[in-house]
C-alpha cells in the first residue's frame, strides 16, 4: 500500500532517465565530447551511468498524465541502500526512506495518511506517532519501496532501452549547470523534449535531464557519483514494526 504509492512516483524518474540518455549508435572513444553526434554524447552519459556505484538523485516537477508536480530526493546505490524521501506535492503528504542491508524504515507524515490513506489512515499515524514504520526487505509489502531504491533497477531500465531507437536527437550550445559545463542533448519523441546536460569533462555524466512538453515539467539532477549513502538509521525507539501498522505478519517474498 504506502510502498506501491511511493515506488510509483520514484519509478516516475526512472523512466524520464530512461528516455532521455538512451541512444542508438557506437560512442567514439575520443575525448572531445563537445564535437561529437547528439546521439554518441547520449550514448557515452548513459555508459557512464551505468557504470557509477552509486549516486544522488532530485527530481521535481510535472511528468504529465494526470501526475500531480511532486519531489524525489534520494541518494542509492547498487548494494540496495538508500536515504532520502517522497515528497507527492499540492500538500498530499510526504515520505522518508532509509534502507541499509535488509531493514527499511518508511516514515510518512500527517499529510501523507490523510491524502493517500483516507481510510484508515488515522488509525495507522496514531499508532506510529511520528516514528519510522520499519520492515524486512523482504516483506512482499515493501518490495516496491526495496527496488525504488536499488540502483540496480535504474540501471536495469536504462540498459534495457538501450537499443530504442525512437525519436530525434539534437545537441545544443555548450552551457553551465550548476557551475558544471555541460553539452545539452535533446531527444524528441512522443510530443515531448527530454533534454541531458552532459559533464564535458570527466565520464561525461549527466548533470540534469529535463522533460517538457505534452502536459510535463520535470527535472532529475544527478551528484554525489560513487559517493557512500549515508549509514545513518533510525534508532530502535523511533521506530515501530510495520505488521503493527499494518496489522498482519510480515509476507514474506
Amino acid at each position: 500500500m504506502t510502498g506501491q504509492r511511493i515506488a510509483t512516483r520514484a519509478g516516475a524518474c526512472a523512466a524520464v532517465v530512461v528516455l532521455a540518455v538512451t541512444g542508438t549508435t557506437a560512442a567514439q572513444a575520443d575525448d572531445d565530447i563537445e564535437s561529437l553526434p547528439a546521439g554518441q554524447i547520449a550514448d557515452r552519459s548513459r555508459d557512464a551511468l551505468l557504470d557509477v556505484s552509486s549516486v544522488h538523485l532530485r527530481a521535481r516537477g510535472d511528468l504529465g498524465e494526470g501526475r500531480p508536480p511532486m519531489t524525489v530526493n534520494l541518494s542509492l546505490d547498487r548494494n540496495g541502500n538508500c536515504a532520502g524521501g517522497v515528497d507527492l506535492g499540492e500538500d498530499k503528504g510526504s515520505v522518508e526512506i532509509v534502507k541499509r542491508g535488509d531493514s527499511v524504515w518508511l516514515k510518512p507524515d500527517a499529510d501523507f495518511w490523510e491524502n493517500q490513506v483516507p481510510v484508515g489512515g488515522s488509525a495507522f499515524e496514531a499508532v506510529l506517532a511520528g516514528r519510522y514504520m520499519k520492515g524486512s526487505a523482504s516483506d512482499s509489502r515493501l518490495r516496491p519501496v526495496v527496488e525504488a531504491c536499488d540502483l540496480d533497477t535504474f540501471r536495469e531500465l536504462v540498459s534495457d532501452n538501450a537499443g530504442n531507437d525512437a525519436g530525434t536527437f539534437a545537441k545544443g550550445r555548450v552551457t553551465t549547470v550548476d557551475g558544471v559545463r555541460t553539452v545539452p542533448v535533446t531527444r524528441t519523441l512522443h510530443g515531448q523534449k527530454l533534454t541531458a546536460y552532459v559533464d564535458t569533462a570527466g565520464e561525461h555524466l549527466p548533470v540534469r535531464i529535463t522533460v517538457l512538453g505534452d502536459g510535463a515539467d520535470a527535472a532529475v539532477d544527478f551528484s554525489g557519483f560513487d559517493e557512500p549513502v549515508p549509514t545513518a538509521t533510525p534508532p530502535a525507539d523511533e521506530t515501530v514494526d510495520v505488521s503493527a501498522v499494518l496489522g498482519r505478519a510480515p509476507a514474506q517474498s
